[in-house]
């Protein structure tokens, strides 16, 4: 007798352990609120090939990672990311975020620096490098760009004081092989490329640290699949050329989604 009457004691706890866990599941995707997505071609879904016909020359995507985390999310959408975004054209990204807001997403920075050129230029054949590009590049991600991105991300804080935000960042593309003959794209002008991608992530990182925002680092998610690996989550110089140098649909849904993801459902889960 008293083993039924402690199996129906175990009963009446499990029963219990899962109405609390189905309330705690409930009260959570209630709290998945409205979604904003910022920035630049990386969140907008260039390289994807495949764009809603609506979005012009911002060439948004439904392969792009702010649209499949807002379903993962359960969160509506503002899809305002844009190609060719830099931090001024994001300023005007912020006019759908209000105090209702409760998660916002924003990648910038690499058009800023002028990555694209540089990429091109370094695509010259010989004799032409793009050592001085470079450099340029640098300078201005480590003397500009971090007060550019203090004054966007009080701007997104001002707007949108309850949303959980995450600032994304962008892969290092090259693996030091040279697989394309229309690219000539030098191992030593990869590495340096690499570097540059590197100070990047860096310097994206501290600012967002210091206004309390969670930084996305994907670089170490795209490792083994950058351009001229064998499988590629990037594409090398394609046709059009606007595909160049950008995540395909795996790099989106497989690189970016997986930890974008996680940063908001984290985000979440603490508050």
């Amino acid at each position: 007798m008293r083993i039924r009457t402690n199996s129906f004691r175990l009963i009446l706890v499990s029963a219990a352990v899962t109405v609390l866990c189905l309330a705690g599941v409930t009260q959570a995707q209630a709290a998945a609120g409205p979604y904003t997505a910022l920035g630049d071609s990386y969140s907008s879904g260039v390289g994807s090939r495949t764009y809603y016909s609506d979005s012009g020359s911002c060439y948004r995507s439904p392969l792009a990672y702010p649209v499949r985390v807002a379903a993962q999310l359960g969160a509506p959408l503002t899809f305002a990311a844009c190609s060719g975004a830099r931090v001024p054209d994001v300023l005007n990204q912020l006019a759908g975020l209000n105090t209702g807001t409760a998660f916002v997403t924003v990648s910038v920075g690499g058009n800023d620096a002028g990555f694209a050129d540089v990429i091109t230029q370094c695509a010259l054949p010989w004799p032409w490098t793009c050592t001085s590009q470079i450099t340029a590049a640098n300078n201005y991600i480590r003397n500009t760009l971090p007060g550019a991105l203090d004054n966007l991300y009080n701007q997104i804080r001002a707007k949108a004081p309850n949303a959980k935000v995450a600032v994304v960042g962008y892969p290092r593309l090259f693996n030091g092989e040279e697989c394309n003959v229309l690219a000539r794209i030098s191992p030593a002008e990869q590495s340096s490329l690499n570097a540059t991608a590197d100070l990047l992530a860096t310097t994206t990182a501290g600012r967002a640290s210091a206004h309390g925002f969670r930084f996305v680092d994907v670089r170490t998610a795209f490792t083994g699949h950058a351009v001229c690996d064998d499988v590629e989550w990037l594409n090398g110089l394609s046709n059009p050329v606007l595909e160049s140098y950008h995540p395909n649909s795996t790099g989106q849904a497989s690189g970016y989604t997986p930890l974008v993801a996680s940063a908001l459902s984290a985000a979440l889960t603490q508050a």
